[in-house]
């Protein structure tokens, strides 16, 4: 009888956590928004996003970090891109992209989601070199 109750026991727990990876699956497919604070969180480097050196560096920190799921141009079509479940990762060239403020897409890098990991990690001027970086992949 004990055995059975710990074996209930292991069932219900097994079961609890497959309904809750079902539940943070689903959030994960929704839309990402950055929280409405972000949305007006000024670059501090947004005077130096033309600067040559500044987004060769920008370009360092992709190719170091980001590159294996957005790809070499950032078209979101890595060479892990295809394993990972939806939400794929983004195409920083897209006009969804473009459309989104520098304080959201710093949020976005400084935080994660689903597959893609916060950068918290990574010192705040790096994390705006890099947005300078995804900037200058969009279409002007």
């Amino acid at each position: 009888m004990k055995a059975c109750r710990r074996s209930l026991t292991v069932v219900a727990a097994a079961a609890a956590l497959v309904a809750g990876a079902g539940t943070m699956a689903a959030w994960a497919q929704g839309e990402w928004k950055a929280p409405a604070d972000q949305k007006n969180v000024k670059n501090p480097l947004a005077d130096k996003k033309a600067d040559k050196a500044l987004l060769g560096e920008g370009k360092k920190i992709a190719e170091t970090n980001c590159v294996t799921c957005h790809g070499p141009e950032g078209k979101g079509n890595g060479p892990a891109a295809a394993a990972l479940p939806p939400p794929k990762p983004a195409d920083w060239t897209s006009a969804k992209v473009a459309s989104e403020t520098d304080g959201e897409i710093f949020w976005k890098i400084s935080n994660g989601r689903g597959a893609m990991p916060p950068w918290k990690h990574l010192p705040d001027n790096q994390r705006w070199q890099l947005v300078n970086y995804i900037r200058s992949l969009q279409k002007k």
